[in-house]
């Protein structure tokens, strides 16, 4: 949901220009949403550079903060056999060298995710990078992911980092920037802890939390000897070293209440380690939790929780500093699902606390803030009804004071990165504005896209944000698709005859999981031929817009005529990829298990009409938008193509040996076949490729800058009504939202995100290189170079400059389901967890995505 995490979406404008791919000129760009759509977990301002900060996502990489309060994309590169170096476990940025930066990389711990997880590391604030494997995995989508940071570097001798690895791998140390690495085996505590045991991905032990050096204790040059360890055990865990990590000790006092320390942030002139706690990993759960201050010179611990444990219902998470001054520090709430998030401030060293809002004798609120989203209108559904409107945020775990800026703070939510440049009126007026700061960071879960005829330059389905009629591609949409409103949009679909017909589907408790609209999307009203009830999934429109076929994800194919009742189409597999023939209205296509299935008779009965040779799978099936019985279907086995309905397909030669999603755009010219974008393999390389005959010839337009991530996950569609624009996204939640655009040489970057170019000329080189560094390190570097005569600024300008180079390192409770407590989460779109209350309370419903447990 976008309470967690969530993908991407893109468009190309080719030139028109000749065939060969080298005379192209590509420039992708993103379809402007400005809201994020997905979790951002970490946020790091480098503490010795102004300007300089980052922000981690789950699934959708890493980001470097703009002067502008906009975001550059770092990992646009990733491709389709690197996909997983998407998830963003930990980030780290150098305080000696402060272009240097590092992330910790990998999707999932489990079996979810094949491939171990490395360190990159950066010495240009993120434009290129080299990798060093290591050898076990990293979670960046994994629960406890907004703990950390688990990656640290010493502030005295910066050669020197920790990382803290999950699943009982323990801590683990570099002496050489991150290059190799070995187990810290005087360090015995792994972090045992897990959310539950009802599956691979909640079982798989959380480990170490987070990694803290004491700055203020050794000197320049030497290792810190001071350090901190947080583990995600609870019992014991926090624990230091004083000998620079030749030995460690559990650090005596701590509290024993069974809590999980999320964050550990350092005040230096305090001499104190502030650390939040919460009774769950997160980013979901956490009902209960303390925040403590430790006296490092006394040893002394304090409890300065802004709640006290009997009246809270929530965790802390995010918490920070003001380096600037000494004693102020802020603490959010993990979760406080209701009404909204509280953050708490504190001017006296937790001594005492301000909220951002506060009861004023229910259900009157007193709020502290005013509420900026101009950057991404659509953040908050105009139409909801909900008593109190969600705006502060959930999932909080990123919270960074800028350590130059006492004015400037940004914080991750579960949808949008917040924060604002007027902090310190939270001291004087107790009023601050919180604005939504998350252009450049696209993360939405792309499920659909379509561009009919004659209607806006884009519909898209979403995961979590439901999905936008987008007018202009450069602008946010006001309002995302509603009445109604689905959190997730599952599958979308238009009437070829009547391209201003349309349909989605999604889940929503109050809706039936059908929707149409008659005027390209612009508004909807509820398909009651479907209920609340029925599955939502995949949908395909007839040609004339009168018959809806809906791969249902609890009942298969359900068809209805004219918002008739939804009836069972048993001669169609359960879970088969459809589409409508978009000239004749009586035909529909289905693919399923290698096999092509057609109707003739508007999707009352199917057919089974051939196999397509040894394909095993048929994962996307598209019909011509113009030419009734001209249909496209991709395979594990490669591309197929059918001029009679189905009947007879013919398989596309050119080396196409795979593909996932494709789609059409509009032809180069009157009377030319349409042009074919997708997700293919061809000569033995997974790329997006485009084809203008057919699928005679291929060029790839992807690049080494523009990896696109995993080919089977992704999403593509061509534009209809522009020649040489093409939009794609990704399934899984966590990237961009980008679309690309060729553009005339010269044109400068605007800080968006896009490619910043010299007034003349913009230089493309790749380099290939293998080296070997020692007689255990191998390294392979590939390099793509955008270069730029901009001068520099303290704040990084965009740049598409991407390298990788690889090394190997070769050093080598159990949870219950439980009624709900009270004031707990019982439910919500998404929720797993008990939905029981204890005795005397009862789960009330808030909104979509959450309910309460209150007294009855």
């Amino acid at each position: 949901m976008a309470r967690s995490s969530l993908a991407l979406l893109c468009a190309a404008l080719l030139g028109k220009l000749a065939d060969a791919a080298a005379s192209q000129a590509y420039t992708w760009k993103n379809v402007v949403t400005g809201g994020g759509g997905g979790f951002t977990p970490g946020i790091v301002f480098n503490p010795s550079a102004k300007g300089v900060a980052y922000a981690r996502t789950d699934i959708g990489g890493a980001y470097r903060l703009n002067s502008d309060d906009t975001w550059t994309p770092l990992m646009d590169w990733v491709g389709n056999d690197t996909w997983h170096d998407w998830g963003i476990d930990a980030l780290a940025t150098d305080p000696v060298d402060t272009d240097r930066v590092y992330v910790a990389v990998g999707m999932y711990t489990n079996e979810w995710d094949p491939n171990v997880g490395s360190i990159l590391r950066s010495t240009d604030q993120g434009d290129t990078w080299t990798e060093t494997k290591l050898p076990f995995k990293v979670g960046g989508n994994m629960p406890g992911r907004g703990m950390g940071e688990r990656l640290a570097v010493d502030p005295n001798k910066n050669s020197i980092l920790y990382f803290g690895a999950r699943s009982g791998h323990g801590l683990w140390k570099s002496t050489d920037y991150g290059a190799t690495w070995s187990n810290v085996t005087s360090f015995t505590w792994t972090g045992t802890y897990f959310q539950d045991s009802s599956s691979t991905y909640t079982s798989d032990p959380v480990g170490i939390a987070w990694v803290t050096f004491d700055s203020t204790s050794g000197s320049s040059g030497s290792a810190t000897p001071r350090i901190f360890v947080g583990v995600a055990d609870a019992g014991k865990s926090v624990f230091k070293s004083e000998d620079a990590g030749a030995t460690w000790a559990w650090v005596s006092g701590e509290p024993q209440y069974g809590f999980l320390p999320h964050k550990g942030v350092l005040s230096p002139e305090e001499k104190t380690l502030y650390i939040s706690y919460a009774n769950g990993a997160g980013p979901y759960d956490g009902t209960n939790g303390t925040v403590h201050k430790y006296n490092i010179t006394s040893g002394v611990w304090t409890d300065i929780s802004p709640t006290s444990l009997a009246s809270t219902y929530y965790g802390y998470g995010g918490l920070s500093v003001d380096l600037q001054v000494p004693g102020t520090l802020m603490v959010a709430a993990l979760n406080c699902w209701w009404p909204d998030e509280l953050i708490f401030r504190s001017t006296d060293s937790g001594a005492t606390w301000s909220p951002i809002w506060e009861w004023n004798g229910y259900p009157s609120i007193n709020y502290y803030y005013s509420y900026d989203i101009s950057n991404a209108p659509w953040i908050q559904d105009t139409t909801s009804t909900d008593q109190f409107p969600v705006r502060v945020g959930w999932m909080v775990e990123a919270l960074a004071i800028d350590p130059f800026d006492s004015n400037h703070w940004l914080y991750g939510t579960g949808l949008t990165v917040y924060g604002g440049h007027d902090l310190t009126n939270w001291d004087s007026k107790h009023n601050v504005t919180v604005k939504s700061l998350a252009v450049g960071i696209e993360e939405m879960a792309v499920l659909g896209l379509i561009t009919p005829p004659g209607g806006p330059a884009l519909l898209s389905a979403v995961g979590d944000d439901g999905g936008f009629y987008h007018s202009d591609l450069d602008a946010a949409p006001n309002q995302a698709y509603h009445t109604p409103t689905y959190g997730t949009t599952n599958g979308i679909d238009y009437a070829g005859n009547k391209p201003s017909n349309i349909v989605r589907s999604g889940a929503s408790d109050d809706y039936p999981t059908l929707a149409l609209s008659s005027n390209f999307g612009s508004t909807w009203y509820a398909d009651y031929a479907a209920s609340t009830s029925t599955g939502t999934g995949a949908v395909a429109l007839s040609a004339d817009g009168d018959t809806v076929l809906l791969m249902s994800s609890t009942s298969g194919a359900l068809v209805s005529k004219s918002q008739g009742t939804l009836t069972a189409v048993s001669s169609l597999p359960s879970g088969a990829v459809i589409a409508s023939d978009k000239s004749d209205n009586t035909v529909f296509y289905g693919g399923s298990a290698g096999a092509i299935y057609v109707s003739k008779n508007t999707a009352t009965s199917f057919t089974k009409t051939v196999s397509l040779g040894s394909s095993t799978t048929v994962n996307a099936i598209r019909a011509h938008p113009s030419i009734a019985g001209d249909v496209w279907a991709s395979t594990d086995k490669g591309l197929w193509h059918s001029t009679d309905y189905g009947s007879t397909f013919t398989q596309i030669g050119s080396g196409v040996t795979a593909g996932w999603s494709f789609g059409f755009g509009k032809a180069s010219s009157t009377g030319s076949y349409v042009v074919i974008y997708g997700f293919f393999t061809i000569d033995g390389a997974a790329g997006l490729f485009k084809s203008e005959d057919a699928g005679t010839n291929w060029q790839v337009i992807s690049d080494a800058s523009h990896g696109f991530g995993s080919g089977s996950a992704n999403v593509v569609n061509g534009d209809l009504q522009t020649y040489g624009r093409v939009f794609r996204g990704h399934e899984r939640p966590g990237h961009l939202l980008r679309q690309s655009q060729r553009e005339p040489a010269g044109r400068h970057g605007d800080g968006d995100g896009d490619t910043t170019t010299s007034k003349t000329s913009t230089t493309v080189s790749t380099t290939l290189k293998t080296t070997t560094s020692s007689a255990s390190t191998t390294s392979s570097s590939t390099t793509v170079k955008t270069t730029t005569s901009s001068s520099s600024t303290t704040s990084k300008a965009s740049s598409t400059t991407t390298t990788k180079t690889t090394t190997t390192s070769t050093t080598t409770s159990s949870g219950t389901t439980a009624t709900a407590s009270a004031y707990a989460q019982c439910g919500g779109n998404g929720w797993t967890g008990a939905t029981v209350c204890f005795t005397g309370y009862t789960c009330t419903y808030s909104n979509a995505f959450y309910s309460q447990c209150v007294p009855s």
